[in-house]
């Protein structure tokens, strides 16, 4: 299948509502019915405004996050239509790709 895949990058302390950010996309892409995210954790990372953002031992509120994503044009259409719609402001990246998978069901 033709697609994209979807990369979305925060921060553990990032919230919209009452829930983090990261764990809000993974739970809106399920309920839209797309087929998988992940959510990634990473130690140590910079933003656009050149600020280091890390895990550290005793407080990962800042800790950097990345949701990725493989979807259909129209699955990607419906995310960011979601996206509009609930004013959520997150730094993404979508680039095209060619996924499936192999071997027999």
């Amino acid at each position: 299948m033709q697609g994209y895949q979807l990369t979305f990058f925060t921060q553990q302390d990032r919230r919209h509502g009452c829930t983090p950010l990261g764990e809000w996309l993974l739970e809106e892409a399920r309920r839209l019915g797309l087929r998988g995210a992940t959510l990634t954790t990473a130690d140590e990372g910079y933003g656009h405004a050149g600020r280091i953002h890390s895990s550290h031992f005793f407080e990962q509120a800042d800790q950097p996050l990345e949701v990725t994503m493989a979807v259909t044009t129209d699955e990607a259409d419906r995310l960011f239509a979601r996206l509009r719609e609930e004013n959520v402001r997150v730094f993404y990246v979508k680039t095209p790709i060619e996924f499936g998978m192999t071997g027999d069901a």
